[in-house]
């Protein structure tokens, strides 16, 4: 009988291919150590005092042939006859001597202020900066500055005073939380140049407290990151897009319709291709802002279908024979699924779709957008949680159900009985890694996030968050091409034979139908066939 290449192949070539996918997936981790450098990024610039007392309309660049007349400090002579105003903070992105690159992706900056403390000018609980920002770019060091986007943001400021406040105390800093400010999906230019003004009359800007300073943290990929992201992408997207290509073909030339399972699989293939898709090397030569949000689209469409596969993979492990092969059967997994993704969509689109047309807008500006928006992380993080553990479950009970099935086996022929256990112990064993790949996901989130960043060992430098992305990246992409190749229909014929070389048929009882362990609806694999809770009469 025909079955899955995972239940034909030899155990020899099942090794090699192994050991094959093991390699990709350290040297998947290894580009990222060694070769990536780090993901990203920061660079600190403290922004130029500008004067501009006439409130002229134009671009007041702080360094340069045609740079602002500008002040120091506050505590400057001249600064103390200018008004709140009459002062413009401007930011040169980048520093002198250098040039942005759309290899960089995007720009993400937040404000930090030095705020200092006087017993006359106290920062107010609860306060709401106003920021008049706006940027523009050039290409060149000679043209004019093209203005890109304007717009008037709040933002709550968040300080501490963390000694008495007294006159003794009096010049001393605040301790204030960073201002999200802006958000570039695209870096199409060389030269950027930020503008703002925090605007002050009877109700703006009341009580902030005495700003000295204010620095812009400008973070953006780094140009060594993307090129390697970009080429692990252009190679994995014709091996995965010719597997899926490949199976679906081999699906195509069985007799049978296919079922649900060999349908989802091929979903999942389309899914992780879409996902491979390298647009970044369109995205270097045009200005397109949605970049990000189309990048969290493909990660969405991957994981919505993976999260389903998953599912359905241990569903049709579950199900009696006149309940599977149906999706409506898992309405309720994959309808939560899809509320879920949609969600976090709609959450999505919330900011990065207003990027768009305002860099400048942030959900965390306000208390219930900061609400909500931490409420959606606390959600989606214990959903994934929950879910592993339900997944958990199900792989439990899928374990036991064949577990159940073994029982029959020693009722069987001895080469019957071989030919069953080493199907079920791949099918066991590949359960396993598809557990081992989504906790290895969790695992490495976790020690990403409680790392330095990299590593030191010798004269190497290992860098561990690149190490994360380019492995997971890897991992998931190897996972797909195992799950294609393994449950692709095989060529392959097994016939039972018994011990002096003979068909079993022709020298042993037929099995009586307690014992039957195969069947009649046809399905993907043996183990698909066997694991059905009710036996067809």
């Amino acid at each position: 009988m025909a079955g899955a290449i995972i239940e034909n192949m030899s155990t020899k070539k099942l090794v090699f291919l192994g050991v094959f996918i093991f390699a990709l997936q350290i040297l998947s981790i290894m580009i990222g150590a060694l070769i990536a450098p780090s993901p990203t990024s920061a660079i600190r610039y403290l922004a130029t005092k500008c004067i501009n007392r006439h409130k002229a309309r134009g671009w007041l660049v702080p360094w340069g042939s045609n740079r602002c007349q500008q002040v120091r400090s506050f505590d400057e002579p001249l600064a103390k006859t200018l008004d709140a105003n009459d002062i413009v903070f401007a930011v040169h992105v980048p520093l002198p001597n250098m040039e942005m690159s759309p290899w960089f992706q995007y720009m993400l900056t937040v404000l930090q202020f030095d705020i200092a403390f006087k017993m006359i000018n106290q920062i107010e609980d609860d306060v709401v900066i106003t920021i008049d920002a706006g940027i523009a770019y050039r290409d060149d060091l000679m043209s004019e500055w093209t203005a890109k986007f304007h717009s008037v943001e709040q933002r709550p400021l968040r300080c501490v005073f963390t000694v008495p406040k007294t006159y003794d105390n009096e010049g001393r800093f605040y301790h204030c939380d960073p201002i999200p400010f802006m958000e570039l999906g695209t870096v199409a230019h060389k030269y950027f140049l930020i503008n703002l003004r925090l605007p002050v009359n009877d109700t703006v800007n009341v009580g902030i407290g005495e700003i000295k300073d204010i620095h812009i943290v400008g973070i953006h990929q780094n140009g060594g990151f993307t090129k390697v992201w970009i080429s692990i992408k252009t190679v994995f997207t014709p091996w995965i897009f010719v597997a899926t290509a490949w199976y679906w073909h081999r699906i195509s030339l069985m007799a049978r319709p296919p079922v649900l399972l060999e349908k989802v699989i091929f979903a999942l293939g389309i899914s992780m291709t879409f996902l491979n898709v390298p647009v970044e090397w369109l995205s270097l030569g045009f200005e397109w802002t949605w970049m990000l949000l189309f990048e969290d689209v493909q990660q969405g469409i991957f994981y919505s279908t993976l999260f389903c596969f998953w599912i359905i993979f241990c569903g049709e492990h579950l199900m009696d024979q006149s309940q599977r092969n149906r999706l409506s059967a898992y309405w309720w997994q994959v309808g939560l699924v899809v509320f879920g993704s949609s969600v976090l969509l709609i959450f999505d689109l919330s900011e990065r779709g207003v990027h768009l047309t305002n860099p400048f807008y942030s959900v965390w500006a306000s208390e219930i957008g900061t609400k909500i928006s931490i409420t959606f992380i606390i959600v989606a993080g214990i959903s994934v949680c929950l879910y592993f553990l339900s997944l958990c479950c199900m792989v439990r009970c899928v374990f036991r159900n064949i577990g159940g099935k073994i029982q029959q086996l020693p009722s069987m022929p001895q080469a019957r009985r071989l030919h069953y256990k080493g199907i079920i112990f791949r099918f066991k064993f590949l359960m396993l890694v598809t557990l081992a790949c989504a906790a290895m996901t969790v695992i490495f989130f976790i020690l990403n996030q409680v790392s330095e960043g990299h590593w030191h060992r010798g004269d190497y430098t290992l860098q561990v968050h690149s190490a994360f992305l380019t492995g997971i990246y890897g991992m998931w992409n190897l996972y797909v091409f195992t799950i294609i190749f393994l449950y692709a229909p095989s060529h392959k014929h097994h016939r039972d034979k018994s011990g002096d070389g003979r068909p079993a048929d022709m020298t042993e009882k037929p099995e009586s139908q307690d014992t039957q362990l195969t069947c009649g609806e046809q399905g993907p694999t043996e183990t698909y066939r066997i694991t059905g809770k009710v036996a067809e009469e």
